[in-house]
């Protein structure tokens, strides 16, 4: 028999990867950010 009703879990997946996504690309940009600040640090010292 099938089962009746919705899918199980699937709304809770979605969101939980596009949340996952989200972070991955947040650390990224930071990451980036870091590096042109202490490009700019760097060149101020010197």
């Amino acid at each position: 028999m099938a089962k009746k009703g919705k899918a199980k879990n699937t709304k809770n997946k979605a969101k939980h990867s596009k949340l996952m996504a989200q972070k991955k690309n947040r650390l990224v940009s930071e990451k980036e950010l870091r590096k042109i600040r202490l490009k700019e640090i760097i060149a101020k010292s010197k």
